[in-house]
């Protein structure tokens, strides 16, 4: 929704003195403090002047953008004189004109949060600028602006000379801010230097502590792995020696002889299962565990802890029951972690229940898109005091059926810090002498892992970009929104990164130039109207081009802040795709399209093209190779014949078959040698038959050129 409040001709040099007044004015009433009134009149003046100095007048036009808070004050002075002729030296800050026009427009643009500029020789200059209206400013509607612009006629014109001593009121006011700034900085400077010895010294003992800290801290990590490497050789010697004797392998047992063997091979199990937990422990605190996602079924996983927990009961007085789930969706994480969690819940409780039964459950939570899986029990309970406590490492709570079936003190520890490295979490209710109900929430998604293709973590050591395709930054809180992008990008020859939140993606920024950005708007409960404006108004990130997908409609203020389009979920898989490879593909840019198992031969033509201007796009077999086709649609296709699971010959076939990619040349590069019936019937379908062993040779780009030019995209170049 647009807005508009005033509109001034700038004629005469009067003009420019009533163009700055009426947006100091307007700039107050719509809520700005003294400073920003100051900053938007004096670039409304400065671009304003520059129109008049040029082009002898122009145009000065006030708009309101957006029909949410933060609204956009807008100001668009317009002429129809010469224009810019050095616009990007100007922008940079590395040109001057003798009349100063370069500093009027650079230090314009760094006082507003949006400002544009459209200019050509002979035709005139455009200049856009836009401030976010204040948090607490008041929604501008139809019914206030009709105040606003009686308020603004109403207003009596004012004389240079008045103008000119409220600009001196102005400049003295900054002065004077200036000046105590520059005192209270001197006083903080004073002060700091007074403290920076203290802080030096504690600093340096910090770091010897840090580094005690640390060795102590390897030392035992060490300790934990090697004593626990060390001590299961013999463990498992005592277990496999005692099953021969109870298994009566070199001959009978006397029942005693059966009982005390029995006892020492279940304080062997015992010892086993310490051993097993350390180890465990030890590789979390070292940061040595591997999460390994995939996708499982929670049925299959119910299953599966079904057949392996029953030997565990050891009578009929408690039931080991497994609820079917219903409406849980397919999980992706590391099933082992979660299958280790639920072990230990079931096992402790069976060993803690004497009669009644152990139930386990596991329902679909959509508010936190995650899995709530529950272990509950008939057994002793525990005391409120002590349900915190069971989550310490080799703590143990006190009770007669604690000393029947000791444990190790570290399954709940260890299964709390699994849970945690899954992105979940893990805690318990019970009461004494009723039961105890632990309860695991995983996320139905393993955070940086999104449907099977992995998001790189923004703190990796390296980003490693994959070849042929073009990152893009994807700004999204919501991981269901993050899996539908993956899903729609998929296959393309785009690289999704993902940001959870703005300051994420400041750092992905600083690692990474993305090609394109998705944005929302509203995350988190903030609104990233600022942020959109921080994106365009910064050299660094302004020419990325950025789509705003969200739920909030306000697609003219987004417009106004510089987004290059404007969506409101859900969006189509066509629609994205299409926009971002308009936003992305140079002007007049042709593609290439290879289809090639090997990443030797795809390397070599893929600098070959980039020589050739060319922008190529990859894939390793031929299924990928016809959805990029359909989504593409290149300019030509170097396809080889000897691939797995689908020929090359299948793939022209479908190629050829298709409404969308049939009028696309194809040329065959193979290795392979043709028969003249074969090289025939290719030639009937194929643009040119590319030989490999002719990329080996010095004259391997003439070749490439000769194939293009045979199917017909040389010539564009």
């Amino acid at each position: 929704m647009s807005l508009s409040i005033l509109t001034l001709r700038v004629q005469l040099e009067d003009d420019i003195v009533v163009a700055r007044q009426r947006a100091r004015h307007l700039a107050s009433l719509l809520g700005f403090d003294s400073q920003e009134q100051v900053r938007i009149a004096t670039a409304v003046s400065e671009i304003a002047r520059n129109a008049f100095r040029y082009a002898r007048e122009g145009r000065v036009v006030f708009t309101i953008e957006g029909r949410v808070a933060p609204q956009l004050l807008q100001v668009t002075i317009s002429d129809e004189g010469p224009g810019i002729a050095h616009l990007n030296e100007i922008l940079t800050g590395a040109y001057r004109s003798v009349t100063g026009m370069g500093l009027g427009i650079s230090g314009s643009r760094r006082l507003m949060d949006r400002f544009h500029i459209e200019t050509a020789p002979g035709r005139g200059t455009s200049v856009t600028m836009g401030k976010l209206l204040p948090p607490a400013a008041t929604l501008v509607t139809p019914q206030l602006l009709s105040a606003i612009s009686s308020s603004l006629v109403a207003e009596r014109a004012p004389s240079m000379l008045s103008e000119v001593q409220q600009q001196n009121r102005e400049l003295l006011e900054t002065l004077d801010q200036l000046r105590r700034r520059q005192d209270e900085l001197l006083r903080l400077n004073s002060e700091l230097e007074d403290t920076n010895r203290g802080v030096v010294a504690l600093y340096a003992e910090l770091d010897e502590k840090a580094d005690h800290l640390r060795r102590a801290d390897e030392m035992k990590s060490k300790f934990l792995s090697n004593m626990s490497h060390e001590f299961r050789t013999p463990l498992n010697s005592i277990l496999a020696l005692t099953r021969l004797l109870i298994e009566r392998i070199d001959g009978e047992l006397t029942s005693e002889q059966e009982t005390q063997v029995s006892l020492v091979q279940r304080s062997a199990q015992d010892l086993s299962e310490l051993v097993n937990d350390l180890l465990d422990l030890a590789k979390v605190e070292a940061g040595k565990i591997t999460i390994h996602p995939s996708e499982f079924e929670v049925r299959d996983l119910f299953g599966a802890l079904r057949g392996m927990l029953r030997p565990l009961l050891v009578g009929d007085s408690v039931s080991l029951v497994f609820d079917e789930p219903q409406g849980v969706p397919t999980l992706h994480t590391d099933e082992a972690k979660v299958s280790q969690i639920l072990r230990n819940f079931i096992s402790n409780a069976l060993k803690f229940t004497e009669r009644g039964q152990v139930r386990v459950t596991a329902a679909y939570s959509a508010s936190e898109r995650a899995v709530r899986f529950e272990v509950s029990d008939t057994g002793i309970g525990i005391a409120p005091e002590d349900q915190e406590q069971i989550f310490l490492e080799f703590t143990q709570v006190e009770n007669p059926a604690q000393r029947r079936v000791r444990g190790t003190g570290l399954g709940l520890p260890l299964s709390r810090k699994l849970a945690q490295l899954l992105g979940g979490e893990l805690g318990v209710r019970s009461s004494q002498g009723i039961g105890s109900t632990f309860y695991a929430v995983i996320p139905v998604l393993y955070p940086g892992e999104i449907a099977g293709n992995t998001v790189p973590a923004i703190d990796a050591v390296e980003f490693r970009p994959e070849p042929g395709s073009l990152p893009v930054l994807v700004i999204e809180d919501s991981p269901d929104a993050q899996l539908v992008y993956a899903r729609m990008l998929r296959g393309a020859r785009f690289q999704i990164l993902v940001a959870s939140s703005v300051a994420a993606a400041r750092q992905w920024l600083k690692r990474v130039m993305p090609s394109a950005i998705l944005l929302d708007i509203v995350m988190q409960g903030e609104e990233n109207w600022k942020f959109l404006a921080e994106l365009k108004a910064s050299d660094l990130t302004a020419s990325i081009p950025v789509i705003v997908i969200s739920n909030v409609e306000d697609r003219p203020k987004g417009l106004a802040l510089g987004a290059d389009d404007y969506a409101v979920k859900p969006v189509e898989r066509d629609w994205l795709l299409t926009r971002l490879r308009e936003l992305t593909t140079a002007p007049g840019a042709t593609t290439a399209l290879l289809i090639d198992d090997d990443p030797g031969i795809r390397y070599v033509l893929r600098r070959l093209l980039l020589a050739e201007s060319f922008a190529v796009f990859e894939a390793r077999d031929g299924m990928a190779g016809l959805r990029i086709a359909a989504d593409e649609r290149p300019a030509v296709i170097f396809l080889d014949l000897v691939m797995p699971s689908m020929p090359g010959r299948d793939v022209l076939s479908a190629l050829k078959a298709s409404s969308v990619t049939r009028d696309i040349p194809v040329i065959i590069a193979t290795s392979k040698n043709l028969s003249s019936d074969e090289t025939s019937a290719l030639r009937r379908e194929a643009a040119a038959i590319l030989p490999k062993n002719l990329l080996a040779g010095q004259d391997a780009a003439i070749h490439v050129r000769g194939a293009l030019e045979r199917a017909g995209v040389a010539e564009v170049h």
